[in-house]
């Protein structure tokens, strides 16, 4: 009867315990991004035909290198009977076409605008001169069809600066 009261005591306690896991994780710093400095990235960039200028931000003091991109504004195209199936393919083609650009590392970014008016969205190219960011905005499937037309205008921003 003792050996019975015991194994059920220690059942009960062994049932009633809670099973606590704990995980020991090896935290490491980050490594810090390595970071070019202004005047080498200023010079590889003036190097490959891109357009750059001094900024002395009044506040900190700080120079601020600032590197003009293009801006290409997607815009409603004169031709834009095509059928159902004929848009969703070029849509596809289209969304293809500004991935590779951000892959081959012409474009920093591309989105369409949240309403339906005539601008339809942006491309940001990240190349030298206006004619390489222009034939590249044409090489674009939706362009091609006439369904899009490209409008295109220099950009200066700050090297460096998150988009937050």
């Amino acid at each position: 009867m003792k050996t019975k009261l015991l194994v059920a005591i220690l059942g009960i306690t062994v049932l009633s315990c809670e099973t606590k896991i704990e995980k020991e994780y090896i935290t490491e710093p980050c490594p810090e991004e390595e970071t070019m400095p202004m005047a080498q990235l200023k010079a590889e960039l003036t190097e490959k035909g891109f357009q750059t200028f001094d900024y002395v931000d009044e506040k900190s003091g700080d120079t601020i290198l600032m590197q003009q991109y293009f801006i290409a504004f997607l815009k409603k195209g004169p031709t834009r009977s095509q059928t159902k199936e004929e848009a969703d393919s070029l849509q596809k083609l289209h969304l293809a076409h500004l991935g590779s650009m951000y892959e081959e590392g012409y474009a920093d970014i591309s989105g369409p605008f949240g309403d339906d008016g005539d601008i339809r969205g942006i491309t940001i190219y990240n190349v030298p001169t206006q004619k390489m960011a222009d034939s590249l905005a044409n090489m674009d499937p939706m362009v091609k069809s006439g369904r899009l037309e490209i409008e295109i205008h220099p950009w200066w921003a700050a090297k460096g600066f998150p988009l937050r």
